[in-house]
């Protein structure tokens, strides 16, 4: 009989984190579908995966509405204190560099093969701007998700694009050169 309330203790824990799982789920899903329906539609070329793909639009999101530490926060993990600030850098010079651009029509262009990084290069129409970055898989096995590399705190590296990068989405059919 004394083994039915420690089983019913294990019962109500493993109900609750369900629940607060699936909060935390439904939190995540609301906020996307709120960013999702606020913003411009993003224009695609090329293959993204399903998590590049979110990644890239949640930057383009950041960028448009200036939120400088939400922006940083998609930053690749990172070693040291020196790089975490570089990000923090980053974010703020590319939002003042894009964020103009990112909350009008924007074309996210992805090369090559996504399964664990992918180079993205943007194109803001409304600026006639376009920044290439990548977008990896951060952690030893991927657990800790997709983000994006940045590591631009040079105002002047932060606002060019590579010189390779066509002038419109799909110059390169969606490959880098070699």
């Amino acid at each position: 009989m004394r083994a039915a309330p420690a089983v019913r203790a294990v019962l109500v824990a493993v109900l609750a984190a369900g629940a607060l799982s699936a909060c935390a789920a439904d939190e995540d899903g609301l906020r996307y579908a709120t960013d999702y329906s606020n913003h411009e539609p993003l224009g695609v070329v090329g293959y993204p995966t399903s998590d590049s793909l979110r990644i890239t639009q949640e930057l383009i999101w950041r960028l448009a509405d200036g939120r400088t530490g939400e922006l940083e926060s998609l930053a690749a993990d990172t070693d040291s204190d020196g790089a975490k600030s570089e990000a923090g850098k980053t974010a703020q010079n590319w939002i003042q560099a894009f964020g103009k651009g990112a909350g009008g029509k924007v074309t996210a262009e992805f090369y090559d093969e996504g399964s664990v990084r992918q180079f993205v290069v943007v194109y803001f129409h409304d600026t006639t701007q376009a920044k290439g970055f990548s977008v990896r898989l951060t952690g030893s096995t991927g657990e800790d998700g997709w983000r994006v590399d940045m590591r631009e705190p040079d105002p002047k590296e932060a606002a060019s694009a590579p010189d390779w990068v066509p002038s419109t989405p799909g110059g390169l059919g969606s490959k880098t050169p070699r």
